[in-house]
C-alpha cells in the first residue's frame, strides 16, 4: 500500500512539474470525454422528449383506451359513465379520464362568432398525456364549481383574442348550448411554427352540466393509465366487465394506445443512441491516440530523469506504476472537468428549451452519462499510460549518462 501511495505521490509531482505539457495534452481528452458524456446525456434527454411527444397522443405507458360504440347511433354518455364508474371501483384506477373530441363550439372573437375546434376532458387527462402549457394551469376537480367555467385555449386562439396575460383573468364568450362567459386559465403552446390551429379545451363536467347530451359528432372515450406491470391482467378483465349486460346494439372496445404498444419507437431510440455513441467513441479514440503519441514523445525527453531515479534505487515496478498513474490521474481529472462543464451546460434552462421545446418533465442529468464519461476517462488514462510505462521500464541507469 505504501508503494502505491508513493507512486501516486510521484505521479502527482510529475504532473505539477510538467503542468504545461500535461495541460496541452489533456485538453483533447477533456473535450473527448465531455463530447462522449454530452452524447449519452443528450440521447437520453432526446429519448425522454420523444417519449413525451408520443405520450401526448397515446398516453403514458401503459394507457388503455375504452371506447363505447353504438350500432348506427350515438351512445348515451351518462348511462355509460355510470356503468364505467361502477366497474372501475373494483380496480381502483389512480388516473382515469373522459375525453371527447370532434366538437365545434362558437367562440366570440373580434371578427364575431367563429366555430372553433373543442375538446372535452377530465383533469387526469393532462397527467396521462403530459399536456404542456405555455402559461397558466391545468384543470382541477374543484373547477366544476366555478361560476365562470374554466377553459384552456391554444396559443393561436389566445393571440386572436388579444393575448391578455392570465394574471388579468381574461375571459372568453362561447355561443351555442354551452354558451356563456368562461375564464381562461391556461394557454397551450404551438407544436411548431406551422401550428395555427385555434382550439379550446373544456372541462368535461362543466360542459356536460350545460347541455342535455353530448353532440352526436363527439367521439367519446376513456383513457386509463394502468402501468405496464398491470396491463396484461387488467385489460381483458376490464373489457369483459364493461361488456357484461350492455344493451343490444352497443359494444365496448378496449385497446392499448400508448407508444409502448409499438416497438418501432424504441428501436428508433436505440438506433439513434447507437449512432451517436459510435461518433462519440470515435472522437474519444482519436483523443486517446493523440495522448499516447504525446506521452511517447515526452517519455523520450525523460530518459535522463528516469535513469537518475533508477540510480537512486527506484524499482522497475515503482517506475512503471508512477508513469501509469501519472497518465491515469491526469486523464481522470481532465475527464471530471469535461463532465462538469457538460453538466453545467446541459442543465441550462435556455439550452433545454431551445433543443427540446416540447419537454414537460425535465429529467435530472443522466447518471449513466456521467459514469460513462468517467469510466472512459479512466480507461483512456490507463491505455495512454500503459505504453509509455513499458517504455520507461526499458530505461537503464547508463541511459541517464548518455542523455
Amino acid at each position: 500500500m505504501s508503494g502505491f501511495l508513493g507512486s501516486l505521490a510521484d505521479a502527482w509531482a510529475e504532473i505539477r512539474v510538467h503542468k504545461l505539457r500535461v495541460l496541452l495534452s489533456l485538453i483533447g481528452i477533456a473535450v473527448s470525454v465531455g463530447a462522449l458524456t454530452a452524447v449519452v446525456a443528450i440521447s437520453e434527454i432526446a429519448a425522454q422528449a420523444q417519449t413525451e411527444e408520443s405520450d401526448r397522443y397515446g398516453g403514458r405507458a401503459a394507457t388503455l383506451a375504452v371506447t363505447p360504440m353504438g350500432d348506427g347511433g350515438p351512445v348515451d354518455a351518462e348511462e355509460f359513465h355510470a356503468r364505467f364508474e361502477k366497474v372501475s371501483e373494483r380496480y381502483g384506477f389512480s388516473h382515469a379520464a373522459r375525453f371527447a373530441e370532434g366538437l365545434m363550439v362558437p367562440v366570440q372573437s373580434p371578427e364575431g362568432l367563429r366555430d372553433t375546434y373543442a375538446r372535452l376532458m377530465d383533469p387526469a387527462y393532462a397527467v396521462i398525456h403530459r399536456e404542456k402549457l405555455l402559461t397558466g394551469r391545468e384543470f382541477r376537480a374543484d373547477d366544476v364549481e366555478a361560476l365562470a367555467p374554466p377553459v384552456i385555449i391554444s396559443e393561436p386562439l389566445w393571440e386572436v383574442l388579444g393575448g391578455v396575460p392570465l394574471e388579468q383573468h381574461p375571459t372568453v364568450t362561447l355561443g351555442g348550448a354551452a354558451g356563456g362567459i368562461h375564464q381562461v386559465i391556461g394557454v397551450r403552446p404551438r407544436q411548431g411554427p406551422w401550428d395555427q390551429e385555434k382550439r379550446i379545451d373544456l372541462l368535461f363536467d362543466a360542459y356536460a352540466a350545460r347541455v342535455d347530451r353530448l353532440p352526436d359528432e363527439a367521439a367519446l372515450r376513456y383513457d386509463i393509465w394502468v402501468g405496464e406491470e398491470d396491463l396484461a391482467a387488467v385489460a381483458p378483465a376490464l373489457a369483459m366487465d364493461l361488456r357484461a349486460g350492455l344493451p343490444a346494439g352497443q359494444s365496448v372496445m378496449v385497446d392499448r394506445r400508448d407508444w409502448g404498444a409499438s416497438s418501432g419507437i424504441r428501436d428508433a431510440q436505440a438506433m439513434t443512441e447507437l449512432i451517436l455513441g459510435g461518433i462519440a467513441g470515435l472522437i474519444l479514440a482519436l483523443g486517446a491516440l493523440s495522448l499516447i503519441n504525446i506521452q511517447l514523445v515526452a517519455m523520450r525527453q525523460r530518459v535522463r530523469e528516469i535513469g537518475v531515479r533508477r540510480a537512486f534505487g527506484a524499482t522497475a515496478v515503482r517506475v512503471f506504476t508512477a508513469v501509469l498513474l501519472e497518465s491515469l490521474v491526469a486523464t481522470t481529472v481532465a475527464g471530471v472537468i469535461g463532465i462538469a462543464i457538460v453538466v453545467a451546460v446541459l442543465r441550462s434552462p435556455l439550452l433545454l428549451d431551445s433543443m427540446f421545446p416540447a419537454l414537460v418533465d425535465v429529467p435530472p442529468f443522466p447518471m449513466r452519462a456521467a459514469i460513462t464519461g468517467l469510466v472512459a476517462a479512466v480507461v483512456v488514462g490507463a491505455l495512454a499510460g500503459f505504453v509509455p510505462a513499458l517504455v520507461a521500464l526499458r530505461v537503464r541507469v547508463i541511459d541517464a549518462i548518455r542523455f
